[in-house]
């Protein structure tokens, strides 16, 4: 069997002593230069430890103070799956309250926004073809704990009510029910789920280290017809959130 990479034993160190009550949640750790010299390694293996601890939410750093044991913290259900999609009412909200908690979100909406590439491979339109883009942070009792961005063809929703996914009549009602109120008929999504490190501005915005650990989902909604007509980033820190799919069995 290989031999465990120096800065994972090092990680299996610090665990065990939280676990054992060295460190108590609240407690500053010593120095990397301290810790390295009781364990026999370098102050960059303990750097590395500690960054993957913090990533999986067991310690966190503070600027210009040093790292700290994390608090205990709840980490947050979020379920996937086709049966959450309701008449009415929010499916994040839903999953919220069924946890206790209170869900809600803040979103910007940016009109006739060209499409980059990538978007527009996954709408199946031309680049730099006018889209809706929608910005979303979602909170659970005022925190943040998931981040998404939704790009709509413009050509689809033009001069309807549905326009604007967070105004007018169908504010809020989600893709699904805004896009039969103008008469199409979303058969069926596609979800690309993989994690990678948060960048800057996720790790600012969902209030995690810069590099932590995150879920990041791609997701289209196609039509009936096969026409993609939304497409989103999503992205779930893994330290606060767990990710679950519910598949429904037809029978």
């Amino acid at each position: 069997m290989p031999e465990q990479p120096p800065y994972l034993r090092i990680a299996d160190e610090l665990r065990r002593r939280i676990a054992e009550h060295v460190w108590e949640p609240g407690d500053r750790l010593p120095s990397r230069s301290q810790i390295g010299q009781e364990c026999g390694v370098g102050e960059n293996v303990v750097r590395r430890a500690q960054e993957l601890l913090i990533s999986q939410g067991v310690l966190e750093g503070r600027a210009g103070s040093g790292t700290y044991v994390a608090e205990p913290r709840q980490r947050v259900r979020v379920v996937r799956s086709s049966a959450r999609e309701q008449p009415d009412g929010s499916p994040f909200r839903t999953d919220m309250k069924a946890v206790g908690r209170q869900g809600d979100w803040e979103s910007r909406t940016d009109a006739k926004v060209p499409a980059p590439e990538e978007i527009a491979q996954r709408l199946g339109i031309a680049d730099g073809d006018l889209c809706v883009r929608t910005t979303y942070e979602f909170l659970a009792d005022g925190r943040p704990v998931q981040l998404s961005t939704s790009w709509e063809p413009y050509d689809l929703t033009a001069g309807t009510l549905v326009v604007l996914p967070e105004g007018g009549p169908h504010a809020g009602a989600g893709v699904v029910n805004r896009m039969a109120a103008i008469g199409v008929t979303v058969s069926h999504a596609v979800e690309q789920p993989e994690p990678r490190q948060a960048t800057a501005e996720e790790a600012s915005l969902l209030g995690i280290q810069k590099a932590a650990l995150v879920t990041h989902i791609r997701r289209t909604y196609y039509s009936d017809q096969g026409r993609p007509v939304e497409t989103a980033d999503i992205v779930v820190p893994a330290a606060h959130c767990e990710i679950v799919y519910e598949i429904p069995i037809n029978r």
